[in-house]
């Protein structure tokens, strides 16, 4: 008899056929109020779930009590409580790497972006504004050889480290739980104090995951020590920043200008004092948004829940813990 999976996210149909070749799947588009009642009564005899978002908590896991794997199409995982899914000995698994160079495309095109305030200047060409005569008024700042400190230093930030010291000429600062040795050595790298970091920095990249060590990791204590000059770039999650702390900072002209690719809210409500500002690039969480690296995210992840219900070990299982019980 197939494992039970559902699949709560619209996926290739590639993916749904590798899926089903061994196991039986209920498939949901995306879950809404419409949907959630079936979702739930489907989940009792659930053997995996595979999807992106889902807050898996304590609440979820009781619906659930013959749930073996949890499958996240993410990088991140603040959506599920890894805790309560060890203590339950159930694997979660997410799907880093394979999409590490998208998303450094993104931060780094923020990074472009806001420095020569691209967006607004588009909109001020299409707007008929654009006269002969503006000369400074058009100006925004260099990004080649300037600083470039990056909070976080997993495969995502060492990406970003390649573009800025192969393509720009940046030097590099960088703050980590532990010392990456590997960047250092390659790309001149420098590890430093946050406190360091955010004043000898021309840019600023956080992408650190969230976790309760980083939630609020960049606040007004943060923003102060930046320089006048400073960009900061967030594409990691929303509430790693303060973001009233951000807003505060933009209007007083604190820092230069911050691009955005995540909110504490998403999607950020239409009245956020963020989305009103010239100096704020604001995106809606594209980072990995491409149909190459989202298919081969869909992919792993597929393979991540197979694997474990076939009682191998996942290639990305996050709670190594419980790897004896499936092995």
């Amino acid at each position: 008899m197939k494992p039970k999976i559902i699949v709560y996210k619209k996926v290739d149909p590639t993916i749904l056929d590798f899926i089903k070749e061994t196991c039986e799947v209920i498939y949901f588009e995306k879950l809404e109020s419409q949907t959630y009642p079936r979702f739930y009564q489907e989940l009792k005899d659930t053997h995996g779930i595979l999807g992106s978002g889902l807050k898996v908590d304590t609440k979820l896991l009781e619906q659930a009590p013959q749930l073996k794997i949890v499958s996240n199409i993410s990088v991140g995982y603040d959506n599920l409580d890894i805790p309560q899914l060890t203590m339950r000995n159930i694997m979660a698994t997410n799907t880093p790497e394979v999409l590490n160079d998208t998303v450094a495309d993104t931060v780094f095109g923020l990074l472009l972006a806001t420095a020569r305030r691209m967006p607004e200047l588009n909109q001020y060409v299409k707007a008929g504004q654009w006269q002969r005569q503006d000369g400074e008024k058009l100006y925004g700042v260099d990004v080649h050889h300037k600083v470039l400190g990056i909070i976080g230093m997993g495969g995502i930030g060492s990406a970003i480290a390649k573009r800025a010291h192969f393509g720009f000429d940046m030097p590099i600062l960088y703050h980590n739980r532990s010392r990456n040795v590997e960047v250092e050595q390659t790309y001149h790298a420098t590890y430093c104090s946050l406190e360091e970091l955010c004043q000898q920095s021309d840019f600023i990249c956080l992408m650190t995951p969230l976790t309760p060590e980083t939630k609020k990791l960049i606040g007004e204590r943060e923003f102060k020590l930046m320089k006048k000059t400073a960009i900061f770039v967030n594409g990691s999650r929303g509430a790693t920043v303060d973001e009233e702390a951000l807003v505060k900072a933009l209007q007083n002209r604190d820092i230069l200008a911050a691009g955005l690719d995540v909110f504490a809210q998403e999607p950020v409500r239409s009245d956020h004092p963020l989305l009103s500002l010239d100096n704020a690039v604001t995106l809606p969480h594209i980072g990995s948004a491409t149909y190459e690296t989202r298919l081969k995210m869909a992919k792993l992840a597929a393979e991540n829940l197979v694997l474990g219900l076939q009682g191998k070990i996942p290639p990305t299982l996050i709670n190594r813990e419980v790897k004896e019980n499936h092995s």
